[in-house]
């Protein structure tokens, strides 16, 4: 019986290879093993031939258009990567680029008063904006099985986030366009299973360091070394 040829797994995040002398970076460069620029050929072809779709192939050029209009002075040689652009400065071009005018803003409710600056900037700029925060509709914690000792606040008939809600009453107002603010792990996930429309994340939840969570990223040699400890976590 032919023995059947073990396979590298892709690793990308494990490429120690420079990165002008990537081959997904350069046409001349070279892969690590597992590489799926070099491997993973007929997928990629498949990837790219939904390029060809109108919508998709539109959505993606203004993509790679915003992305480069966030560099300044690119005219000059050589050239040091200049960023100039934030996100929510992003987020208001590209959609202005796609023609979004009516959008969704999706938010936790511990992001009440960000969600309140964010739609307020949004109208400024002329989108039509609606927005539903995550306890929308009260649906009981207890109806997908979670026991008291299992709430925040134990002893109350806690309300559940409900993404899927959220999604649902952005289909039926036909978003063009969803701003995820907040969402939690896994309810954000349940979001873009439901949601009809793309979307993006402004700012994702953090309950530690402010919703910034690289912060524990940057600091996992040093003052977060319990990252790297999975038995005390």
């Amino acid at each position: 019986m032919k023995k059947r040829k073990k396979r590298i797994p892709m690793d990308c995040a494990s490429c120690k290879l420079e990165v002008t002398k990537k081959i997904c970076m350069a046409k001349e460069g070279i892969g690590s093993k597992g590489c799926p620029t070099l491997t993973q050929e007929k997928i990629l072809d498949r990837a790219n031939r939904e390029y060809e779709r109108p919508g998709i192939k539109e959505f993606a050029r203004q993509a790679s258009i915003q992305e480069g209009e966030c560099y300044a002075n690119r005219h000059q040689r050589p050239y040091v990567m200049q960023p100039t652009k934030t996100r929510m400065e992003e987020m208001i071009e590209f959609l202005r680029k796609m023609k979004c005018r009516k959008l969704g803003l999706a938010f936790c409710i511990g992001l009440a008063k960000e969600a309140s600056v964010v739609q307020e900037i949004l109208r400024m700029h002329g989108f039509e904006v609606i927005s539903i925060l995550c306890k929308a509709g009260r649906t009981s914690k207890e109806r997908v099985g979670i026991k008291d000792e299992e709430k925040i606040f134990r002893g109350t008939d806690e309300s559940m986030c409900n993404p899927i809600f959220q999604a649902k009453l952005f289909n039926e107002e036909k978003t063009d366009f969803n701003i995820l603010l907040g969402l939690c792990v896994g309810h954000d996930s349940l979001f873009f299973k439901y949601a009809k429309a793309p979307t993006t994340v402004l700012a994702v939840k953090d309950r530690v360091t402010g919703h910034n969570p690289l912060v524990p990223i940057y600091l996992s040699t040093s003052f977060y070394q319990k990252l790297r400890h999975p038995e005390i976590l």
